[in-house]
């Protein structure tokens, strides 16, 4: 029967390097009226005889679903939806709460909201542990570097203030946060704690050399001291920071511009970690010399005090000693 209404491929015929397939079925005429149908096909028995199919079956034509579709052994139903000039977990959120609003679901019915949303809320729940064993990661290789919490508090308290390029730029761009922005920060994380290790081992350095000089010369360590051995390690590392900075522009501003496959996923990786620079950039330079500055100049005297010079006496002293 279905071979005789919706045609079953008996045989492929060949024609020099084209193949075509051979279907048999009634005419057009005898399967497109249900009566037809009824008195024309025939049914065969047992017994080798034929009975026409309308004395075994009712034939009519009905309006069936264009599909079937089960999920989890269930009915299931697909809407699909675009969300657009937005994020999509927004989109979603508020179009549950219209939906919980505005539909009473029957006994048996419910809503699942799957697709990239459910990809992205996948991947949220694996960033919420990956991001925060990033920052434990570097905040203990930042230690064992160190070897001492003030410096590695000052880079991982600046990395916040790294990030704010970014974010204005994603910002000017229109785009949305995603797993790929997420990707392009957490790169960017692990940039400006490099930047801000080799500007507070230039600072070291210069303090250090600052401070064998202020003990050759049998004096205590000043705040003037602090402040020239600052402007010194901060001066020198303006050169290697500019070459980093160019270096990683340069490879990532042509991705701005690229418009092939996958520039979109690329893009959101590259445009976080280029607004970024700019703004690593000015922390480096500017905001860790002055924190370490803050820092390292707490309990310092301000300038030396000559030996032998105490307080002028006063009055009342000097009468009495006449």
């Amino acid at each position: 029967m279905a071979s005789a209404l919706g045609a079953e491929t008996v045989t492929t015929t060949v024609e020099g390097r084209e193949r075509y397939a051979v279907s048999v079925r009634y005419p057009r005429d005898v399967r497109s009226d249900p009566q037809v149908i009824a008195r024309e096909v025939l049914v065969p028995l047992s017994n080798g005889a034929s009975v026409p199919l309308g004395q075994v079956a009712t034939i009519k034509r009905v309006q069936g679903p264009a599909s079937i579709r089960t999920e989890n052994a269930q009915l299931a139903a697909y809407i699909f939806v675009d969300a657009r000039e937005r994020d999509l977990g927004s989109y979603v959120a508020d179009a549950k709460e219209a939906v919980t609003a505005s539909v009473d679901f029957p006994p048996g019915y419910y809503a699942i909201w799957s697709g990239q949303f459910e990809y992205c809320e996948r991947a949220k729940r694996r960033l919420a542990i990956v991001v925060p064993l990033t920052l434990l990661l570097i905040l203990l290789l930042l230690y064992l570097n160190f070897r001492r919490m003030t410096e590695t508090l000052i880079v991982m308290l600046s990395l916040p203030f790294a990030l704010v390029g970014g974010l204005w730029l994603m910002w000017w761009m229109g785009f949305n946060l995603s797993v790929a922005v997420a990707v392009g920060l957490i790169a960017l994380a692990g940039v400006a704690a490099e930047t801000g290790i080799i500007m507070l081992i230039y600072l070291d350095h210069a303090l250090e050399t600052r401070r064998r000089q202020a003990a050759a010369e049998r004096r205590p360590l000043t705040r003037a001291d602090l402040h020239a051995a600052v402007m010194e390690g901060a001066v020198e590392r303006v050169r290697p920071k500019m070459m980093t900075v160019v270096a990683i522009m340069a490879g990532l501003l042509p991705i701005l511009w690229s418009h092939g496959t996958g520039s979109e996923v690329i893009q959101r990786i590259a445009v976080p970690m280029i607004g970024s620079m700019v703004s690593s950039t000015v922390l480096t330079l500017v905001v860790i010399p002055a924190v370490y500055d803050l820092i390292k100049g707490f309990g310092l005297p301000a300038h030396i005090v000559p030996e032998g010079c105490g307080r002028s006496a006063t009055r009342e002293e000097l009468v009495h000693d006449a």
